[in-house]
């Protein structure tokens, strides 16, 4: 028996594997939330960018080397929606480099940016210490 070959039924195949590996790369992944610092001589100001998700979902721990933040995006969405949105529980730890006041902290939460003033410790504040030079 002498079958013929067809080479567009691999072109179809391959164009069905090429379409299934595009719609796994368009699944949406979670992205760690963008993070800016900036330090001043007295304290370290930290902003996270949390869109979307209420201040009752974010639960802050700062102890004197590090912020560790948790939160929650809750999903709206219907069964039969189709979202790529992330919706679920992230953590995210930013190490610091300097010291601080983790009982002084002061946050504040608008329009999907979580703003902390983190007060250096004493000692950081006093690190650089100016010398004077003697003549005789």
């Amino acid at each position: 028996m002498l079958v013929r070959y067809n080479p567009w039924a691999d072109m179809t195949a391959m164009q069905r594997q090429l379409e299934s590996l595009f719609e796994d790369l368009q699944t949406p992944v979670f992205r760690t939330p963008a993070v800016e610092l900036h330090e001043t001589e007295d304290a370290i100001n930290l902003k996270l960018e949390l869109p979307g998700i209420e201040a009752k979902d974010i639960d802050i721990e700062v102890t004197e080397n590090a912020v560790k933040v948790f939160a929650e995006r809750q999903s709206e969405a219907k069964s039969d929606t189709r979202s790529e949105f992330y919706y679920g529980k992230f953590q995210r730890v930013i190490p610091l480099k300097t010291k601080v006041q983790n009982t002084a902290v002061k946050a504040e939460y608008k329009d999907g940016i979580l703003n902390l003033t983190l007060p250096k410790t004493v000692e950081e504040k006093n690190k650089v210490v100016k010398v004077n030079i003697e003549q005789n």
